[in-house]
């Protein structure tokens, strides 16, 4: 790419000299770190579930390569081109979450899968980045009408997909994904200009339901338990060598391969890949991949105060929070800050639905955030 001018004016030479290239190498470290700790943590899950050493490694590599070339394929969009992408992408997994419902594969007691030949998909993962997307236009575009009643019926349609979609993650059950997303909601809401008071009222509405589902889903209530309660709630195995590990690797961590807790927890390299980094590499090494997660976040952000465009910045601000909340929901629940959810680190954790979901959103946000000129929104 360093061989390019910015005389280039093919497809590439122009996406690179307009792409916000900081956040592009920020992706590519976590890309990175997401290869270092497949190595680390992967061959002994392996080994214990009586596989290849190499099996994971092996397909995280093809995941990642795919999610890389997603990213930058999808960066190359104008503004209208992930426009009608996410709302061909929200519409396809809409329907396949509905799938899962039918005939998706059971684990764990959810039912959140569909699967297809070398890979379960999980068509929600796919839903924050599309929904963030079309949620923003629905809004943007209710925004524009003069008569309140059609400002209403924009509104009512984006609330509309909001509810259908809740009511499938429920049926699933996936609690945590219905709240990254309500969430993600509610900040585009409060972006877009809607009152404090309306915003706090859905506020309050969302932890009513948190409520009711802790009362009433059983999964959900013995989750909140073990956080609660974790000396006389039940099984807390998993956070307990958790927090042991990043314990016992310190500032410097105890040494590449010389982790313990990956020999231990069965999702060491998926929804506790974190630890492993805590334990092998240290504290200096999780504040790291911390602050490359608040880097992306934050630097979306700060680059839509001088946008115009209403769509951009309601879309770039719902696909930052997501991609944030979800970060911070796994880092959180792995140190024991927040009830333990099934949610992957971006780009680090073992996942193939979770790498594809995560880079679709990423270039969404880069393909948004690359400098346009007049005529280009399309």
């Amino acid at each position: 790419m360093s061989g390019f001018s910015r005389a280039d004016t093919s497809l590439l030479g122009k996406w690179w000299w307009t792409v916000d290239r900081l956040t592009l190498i920020g992706v590519a470290v976590l890309i990175g770190t997401g290869y270092v700790m497949m190595l680390a943590a992967s061959p002994a899950v392996a080994e214990r579930i009586h596989v290849s050493r190499d099996m994971f490694i092996f397909k995280q590599v093809v995941f990642l390569l795919l999610a890389a070339v997603v990213v930058v394929g999808v960066s190359l969009l104008t503004p209208r081109g992930v426009r009608m992408l996410a709302l061909a992408g929200c519409t396809v997994a809409v329907g396949l979450t509905l799938m899962t419902l039918v005939s998706g594969v059971e684990i764990k007691g959810a039912r959140r899968w569909v699967s297809l030949p070398g890979l379960s998909l999980q068509p929600s993962e796919f839903l924050k980045p599309c929904f963030a997307v079309v949620a923003a236009w629905l809004l943007s575009e209710g925004k524009r009408e003069t008569a309140r009643l059609r400002r209403m019926a924009w509104l009512g349609v984006a609330c509309g997909i909001m509810l259908v979609i809740a009511l499938l993650l429920k049926a699933q059950p996936d609690m945590g994904m219905m709240a990254v997303l309500l969430g993600v909601f509610l900040v585009q809401l409060f972006v877009n200009g809607l009152n404090v008071v309306v915003v706090g009222g859905l506020f309050g509405m969302m932890v009513a339901g948190g409520f009711a589902a802790y009362t009433f889903v059983g999964h959900f209530h013995e989750r909140v338990e073990r956080f609660l309660h974790p000396k006389g709630a039940g099984d807390t195995y998993q956070i307990d060598h958790a927090l042991q590990a990043f314990g016992s690797g310190g500032l410097l961590g105890r040494g590449a391969g010389e982790g313990r807790v990956k020999d231990m927890i069965p999702d060491a390299h998926a929804d506790f890949v974190y630890a492993v980094a805590g334990e092998e590499y240290g504290l200096l090494i999780c504040l790291f991949i911390l602050a490359v997660f608040g880097f992306i976040v934050l630097r979306a952000l700060l680059k839509q105060l001088q946008e115009r465009e209403l769509f951009v910045v309601l879309a770039v601000t719902g696909l930052a929070a997501g991609f944030g909340l979800q970060a911070f929901v796994n880092m959180a629940s792995t140190l024991g800050l927040i009830p333990t959810k099934g949610m992957t680190l971006p780009f680090i954790s073992y996942g193939g639905s979770s790498a594809l979901a995560v880079a679709l959103g990423i270039g969404m946000l880069l393909a948004l955030t690359r400098r346009r000129t007049v005529g280009e929104m399309g």
